[in-house]
């Protein structure tokens, strides 16, 4: 490596430009071979780089996440999705909605798909738009906001969670809180209103919620806040986790 090339990766080294000073040589070489101008050269290099961030960037975004393993889109079979959850799943992967903080609730008995369409969206957001996700069932959630409200740090706890620009709650249906299980919910709902986008899966039906919130009036308050801007997809049919009879 000539001196002068030399002293490039030193700078390039200094900047953080970790792949471009790393490829240097091999980029400079091709140029010389293909005859490039020095702005196609530096295009090369600047792609180079690019690349590897974003990748990376990809790689983090999908760690963070903590998406369950395999309930991803190639997983998906679409022909057991309800006619209108289909119609709706093109337009939810444009990620539109994420950036309008519109919320996406899944209601449907249990093992009819809800978590696996949910999670494949916001798997194939990450992937196609970098949205960052954080997925985690609603026990977990409440548990995280009751220790954070006992430590008398609730607010900080709530603004760390805006970070994310897509939050997927499930099995909203199954928690049955106290009053102050309650509260800290109610909390989280009040607080990403309108600021952030909500994925929630329940094999509840608004009309049952009170069971969830143990308060009409909460409950109410609680729906009003999710349904304002909101995609309401039902999923119906048969289990999907029932083993195929054979004839």
């Amino acid at each position: 490596m000539d001196k002068s090339l030399s002293h490039v990766e030193s700078l390039l080294g200094s900047f953080c430009l970790t792949t471009m000073r790393q490829c240097l040589a091999e980029v400079a070489d091709l140029a010389r071979r293909q005859d490039w101008d020095y702005p196609r050269f530096l295009e090369e290099l600047c792609e180079r780089e690019w690349q590897v961030r974003h990748e990376r960037r990809i790689q983090r975004l999908l760690k963070q996440s903590a998406l369950p393993e395999g309930k991803t889109l190639a997983c998906l079979d679409p022909d057991k999705l309800a006619a209108p959850v289909r119609r709706q799943m093109d337009v939810l992967l444009e990620g539109g909605f994420v950036e309008k903080h519109v919320n996406v609730l899944a209601f449907g008995l249990p093992g009819r798909g809800k978590t696996h369409f949910l999670c494949a969206i916001a798997r194939e957001l990450i992937l196609r738009h970098q949205i960052s996700v954080w997925f985690t069932p609603a026990f977990k959630l409440v548990q995280h906001l009751l220790q954070a409200k006992e430590n008398l740090r609730l607010p900080e706890a709530l603004k760390r969670l805006d970070r994310f620009d897509l939050i997927i709650i499930d099995d909203i249906g199954y928690v049955q809180h106290d009053r102050s299980e309650m509260e800290v919910l109610f909390n989280f709902f009040a607080e990403r209103y309108e600021r952030g986008s909500l994925m929630i899966t329940s094999n509840l039906p608004f009309s049952r919620w009170e069971k969830i919130f143990h308060d009409p009036m909460t409950a109410m308050a609680a729906i009003d806040r999710l349904v304002h801007h909101s995609v309401i997809l039902e999923f119906a049919g048969d289990s999907q986790r029932m083993p195929v009879q054979k004839k």
